[in-house]
């Protein structure tokens, strides 16, 4: 369990459509074995320390004549943003991901100087 030590914290959240293969003939869509797709999230303001950072699938469009995988995480969580991180395998075709996020965690304080 992450402790939050004052009353300043923040919340911060967000959607992104990760990938849209089945347009532009994308590996999603077109190839099979092991995949991933990272994009970049920046939050709107840093946090003062890494924050707690949940993801989810908000929307899927997968072919129905393959098996369909999929895992979803939050990789290289920092104070400034994240990495979400889509995977699929096997004969899997995924023609689009839209991803939610949601971060919680503490921020500075106005008076709160860093000087060095």
């Amino acid at each position: 369990m992450k402790q939050l030590r004052n009353h300043l914290i923040g919340v911060d959240q967000g959607t992104r459509i990760l990938f849209s293969d089945f347009e532009d003939g994308g590996p999603m869509w077109t190839e099979t074995g092991p995949r991933e797709c990272r994009t970049e999230i920046r939050f709107s303001r840093p946090f003062k320390s890494e924050p707690s950072v949940q993801v989810g699938i908000s929307m899927v469009d997968m072919h129905n004549n393959s098996n369909q995988r999929a895992d979803i995480s939050a990789e290289n969580v920092t104070a400034a943003g994240f990495e979400i991180v889509f995977r699929t395998w096997g004969d899997s075709k995924v023609a689009r991901i839209r991803a939610d996020w949601f971060a919680i965690g503490e921020i500075r304080d106005e008076d709160e100087w860093e000087l060095y």
